[in-house]
């Protein structure tokens, strides 16, 4: 797995969670996901999941599209 990929997706989504003005702790909550899990997809460490990016889109209030938009 290219690792770079990971990272650029994690790197968008902790730049739109900044965006809300939420901690990765009160984002995870909202969305329904462990923290830690949600920090690892923020550090890229994680091969993030298709529900999973669909839930962080929901809780971004964007389409999974606009989720993706820069990432790779």
């Amino acid at each position: 797995m290219d690792m770079r990929l990971q990272t650029s997706f994690g790197d968008r989504c902790r730049q739109l969670r900044r965006m809300t003005g939420l901690s990765q702790e009160k984002f995870a909550y909202h969305i329904g996901m462990d923290r830690s899990y949600y920090a690892s997809i923020e550090t890229g460490t994680r091969n993030v999941t298709l529900s999973s990016m669909a839930k962080i889109a929901k809780g971004l209030g964007i389409t999974m599209s606009e989720l993706l938009v820069g990432v790779g």
